[in-house]
């Protein structure tokens, strides 16, 4: 078993101690609580002093591209945007992700545990997303859920590539017809799927169709859809369609979220900010605002920071969090916004996000309080195993 002790332990759920101990066991959560009630320890374990630090949930990042568009790579090491066909929802994130990556160990090295990466936004349906742990010999290995999320993308990207191409997409009214027009098609597939399942005697089955096949989660309401949209009217149009199809929907980037937070509350989807720590390199983002995650926040909504790796090198998650604190957000709130709030958002608050017994033993331990720049990752820990110690501290 591997058991930490003395630290000030961030759990997420609660039930902070001021100075506590966590124990180990099999990659899961077997017990926590304060010294003074501390259980005995074999010799056999495993056991870290914290000497008063901080331990929190390993940090995730609820929306990057890490392992598809590889660090100081180039072309050969991008495969995040398929721009030829603007509907490719059959596209699976684990068959382009190289888990050999460096910016994986810098995710290791700043703390995050689990990262949820796939495909881009050049197309209206981009493909399935999945959530990995940070470690792994293999990708399959890293998988916590594949696919955990649908990508779909709205506004400037589609009609920027496709206009290019001289084909549809070109606007936002075909832009949000084209997906319309997939999830119409898709509740046909499976209607008559169904109908030949349940009477395969009268009933002919229905060609396969892969594209079709892939969005059944979507459609059924069992598969989060990823809603890249950055203005006002894109977010809206985003919800405008969730609700006709009844998808559960998170929206990403929300980069105008905060002008229209009162409404955005109203229909409660989680809300993905990121990336903030840019320029603003196109018209999308002109009002872009460090003191949006703060201001959805106080608007009571479930607020996700996230890096959008590469635009923000992943290792920065924990200072886009210290920077929306700095711009107004709650510290906790902000924790959370890359801890618990970013497990929610992918539907696996029940395995991560948190410190609590039962859940994988992802952990970080850092040197001061976590939202202090000045702070530095110690340790990180997946699944019970010390992947990272920082010797130097």
């Amino acid at each position: 078993m591997l058991v930490i002790k003395n630290a000030r332990i961030i759990t997420m759920a609660n039930n902070s101690q001021s100075n506590g101990y966590i124990i180990c066991d099999n990659g899961k959560i077997k017990d926590i609580g304060p010294m003074h009630g501390m259980p005995f320890v074999s010799a056999s374990d495993t056991v870290i002093d914290a000497q008063g630090m901080f331990l929190m949930p390993g940090l995730i990042d609820s929306h990057c591209h890490i392992g598809m568009v590889e660090d100081s790579v180039g072309f050969e090491g991008d495969d995040v945007n398929e721009m030829v066909d603007p509907i490719t929802p059959h596209l699976r994130a684990i068959d382009g992700i190289n888990h050999a990556d460096r910016a994986f160990e810098e995710a290791r090295q700043a703390g995050i545990t689990t990262v949820v990466t796939g495909p881009g936004s050049s197309n209206v349906i981009g493909g399935q997303f999945a959530a990995l742990k940070t470690y792994g010999r293999t990708v399959d290995e890293m998988v916590i859920k594949a696919p955990c999320a649908m990508k779909i993308a709205f506004g400037e990207n589609p009609k920027t590539v496709y206009n290019e191409k001289h084909q549809a997409p070109t606007t936002r009214m075909t832009t949000a017809a084209m997906l319309r027009e997939q999830l119409f098609k898709a509740k046909e597939y499976y209607e008559a799927l169904m109908e030949y399942e349940n009477n395969k005697e009268e009933n002919e089955k229905p060609e396969f169709d892969m594209k079709l096949h892939s969005l059944i989660p979507v459609i059924k309401g069992e598969l989060v859809v990823k809603a890249h949209a950055h203005r006002a009217d894109d977010i809206l149009t985003a919800i405008r369609i969730a609700k006709e199809f009844n998808l559960d929907m998170t929206l990403d980037h929300c980069t105008e979220g905060w002008m229209i937070a009162d409404i955005l509350k109203e229909y409660g989807y989680d809300i993905i900010v990121g990336p903030v720590l840019t320029g603003r390199s196109k018209i999308e983002l002109k009002n872009q605002s460090l003191k949006a995650p703060g201001i959805m926040q106080k608007a009571g909504l479930n607020v996700s920071i996230m890096t959008d790796h590469p635009e923000v090198p992943i290792q920065h998650l924990m200072l886009c969090a210290a920077l929306a604190v700095r711009e107004g957000m709650d510290s906790y709130e902000a924790l959370k916004a890359v801890t618990i709030n970013a497990a929610k958002s992918v539907r696996l608050d029940d395995r991560i996000g948190s410190l609590e017994v039962g859940k994988d033993a992802d952990m970080v331990l850092f040197t001061d309080h976590p939202v202090n720049y000045m702070s530095k990752v110690k340790m990180t820990i997946i699944n019970g195993q010390v992947v990272y110690e920082n010797h130097e501290v």
